[in-house]
């Protein structure tokens, strides 16, 4: 006799569970590794890999004797992670006691519901080491490149800066941007199981390449001697600034660009960008008496005018469209070349009458004026110059003695090289040469001829008669000892912005001229705007333009022709 089992029931409900649990699972894991695989992988590798972006350091910068300008320092960026932190507003003091930022920035900072926020980006390298002592859980720092100028706000001007991020905003680093980054490279990270980065081996052999070096025709020491005396300058004229140039004038090459007052790029927060503005290249100006040699130019090349031709000065009064025209001195009959010498404004109105307005328009534009340089530089301005149809009755009178035009720096220094080098108006430049970070040349730069304005024979009638601004003029105060030097004084009145006339008090003094005048090796501008007491160009620019001569000429090596004095002995 059989018995009938109680939990039989119970067992085929069970077993069904089970199989069904089974079934379940079979098609669970069948789900994942076969359906889903492509979808879990990715979220895994999202979860314990974690892919950047590497970029090589940035290339330096140097003067043309190989010394650093512009280079990279490695400095410590503060970072922290909130969720390993216990007492954020502790923390938040500490903090801000080192990097000397208000406690309650930081703690908001600190809140926030991230794995990781940044608290500070390239500190001081001491404020780094006063965090490592400090040793707080839940902050760190790791080294990230800072661009850094070791001679502080010497060429800054020109060397421009660079931004938190490394790219470059202005200047050298802004125009070359793209040869002076480094390479960018992806590079996969891991995770371990609590969430650590785990560097991959051989990560810093790996690192991309640096970008290239940026080799310079500036001379660190002529940039030293310009910048000093330009600064003395406009500090003993109390002047609002001023602007020097020197330039070699057979090819082009900037070896000093001065520009007063000056600001520090590595401290660039809260300067204005009117301050780092590159004034030389971007703001024209009217430039006086300086205008007076290319006006000359052209009638010489002209055959208007010679150096003896006589010029009636008109005892220094002359009405020219119900305006009147003065000279600072009464002159009866004088010769073309004392026109230039003495700077007479009515000798040059004639002078640019007898050229005619297309003639004379024609040769302000050969020499440059009303068209950028093509400087390697960002931010170059074209200046003014007008078309005959749009002059006035006065307005031949007026461009002959340096008004109604705009001129830069750039564009007179380049000029007045023209001039210097027989009739060549070259491009201006101040890259030489790019280099890889292996050290190998990849893009070199020399002199370029843009076109001749004015014939060899009639360059060297002109510095002849500029030589004797210097001799016998307004440039007396130009003089180098030893050398013979050919310039023009120009002092410039300024447009009264409450006014719009001409003011009586607000001028711009300048020199522009070269050295040796027979065999010129330097070529110099320099701009003293608005200074106070005595405005003259020959009075506070001609000497900034000897001082610079004086000293960069014997360091270029560059012997002068003074007759040697020999002590005698006596016994």
């Amino acid at each position: 006799m059989t018995t009938k089992d109680p939990y039989r029931g119970r067992r085929i409900v069970a077993a069904f569970l089970l199989m069904m649990g089974f079934v379940l699972v079979l098609f669970r894991l069948f789900s994942l590794q076969v359906l889903q695989a492509e979808e879990l992988t990715a979220r895994a590798d999202r979860q314990h890999r974690k892919t950047v972006t590497v970029e090589g350091g940035r290339g330096g910068i140097y003067d043309r004797q190989g010394n650093p300008l512009a280079i990279n320092m490695d400095v410590p960026s503060v970072f922290g992670v909130p969720a390993s932190l216990e007492n954020p507003s502790g923390v938040a003091r500490d903090l801000a006691r080192v990097l000397h930022i208000r406690a309650d920035e930081i703690e908001k900072k600190l809140k926030q519901e991230r794995s990781f926020v940044w608290i500070a980006r390239k500190v001081d390298p001491e404020q780094g080491r006063s965090l490592e002592r400090l040793s707080l859980d839940g902050i760190g720092t790791v080294l990230e490149g800072r661009r850094f100028y070791p001679k502080g706000p010497l060429l800054a001007h020109v060397l421009g800066f660079a931004g938190m991020d490394g790219q470059g905003l202005e200047g050298i680093e802004r125009r070359y941007e793209s040869y002076l980054r480094g390479e960018k490279q992806l590079v996969v990270l891991q995770r371990d199981a609590l969430g650590r980065t785990v560097f991959p081996k051989g990560l810093n052999e790996q690192a991309p390449a640096a970008g290239h070096t940026i080799m310079l025709t500036i001379d660190e020491v002529i940039q030293y001697i310009t910048e000093k005396e330009l600064d003395e300058a406009v500090a003993a004229s109390k002047a609002k600034g001023g602007i020097a140039i020197v330039m070699e004038p057979r090819t082009g090459a900037i070896l000093a660009l001065a520009i007063s007052p000056k600001f520090d790029p590595n401290i660039v927060k809260g300067i204005s960008a009117d301050r780092w503005r590159n004034r030389a290249l971007t703001d024209a100006y009217e430039p006086g008496s300086t205008m007076k040699v290319f006006i000359a130019a052209a009638a010489l090349e002209e055959k208007v005018m010679e150096p003896g031709t006589m010029v009636y000065a008109e005892n220094g009064r002359m009405t020219v469209a119900n305006t009147v025209i003065h000279d600072h001195e009464k002159s009866g009959w004088i010769t073309f070349a004392q026109v230039i010498q003495k700077s007479s404004n009515i000798g040059a109105a004639k002078t640019a009458m007898a050229l005619g307005e297309e003639r004379a328009y024609r040769y302000l534009r050969a020499f440059g004026f009303g068209e950028r340089t093509e400087i390697d530089l960002p931010g170059e301005a074209a200046g003014l110059v007008k078309e005959p149809r749009d002059w006035g009755r006065r307005s031949l009178a007026s461009i002959a003695i340096g008004q109604e035009i705009g001129v830069t720096a750039l564009q007179l220094v380049t000029a007045a090289s023209a001039v210097a080098n027989g009739g060549w108006l070259m491009k201006p430049y101040v890259v030489s040469d790019i280099r890889s970070s292996q050290g190998q040349v990849v893009a070199q730069f020399g002199p370029q001829v843009r076109r001749r304005p004015i014939s060899a024979e009639t360059a060297r009638t002109l510095t002849g008669i500029m030589e004797g601004v210097v001799t016998n003029g307004t440039g007396s105060r130009a003089a180098v000892s030893g050398f013979r030097v050919a310039g023009k004084t120009g002092t410039a009145q300024k447009i009264d912005p409450q006014t719009g006339a001409y003011s009586s008090t607000l001028f711009v003094g300048s020199f522009t001229g070269f050295v040796p005048a027979e065999d010129p090796r330097l070529a110099i501008v320099v701009i003293v705007d608005e200074p106070h007491a005595e405005a003259w160009g020959g009075v506070v620019a001609a000497p900034v333009f000897r001082k610079i001569a004086e000293q960069a000429l014997p360091y270029l090596g560059v012997s002068s022709r003074a007759p040697v004095r020999l002590a005698m002995a006596s016994y």
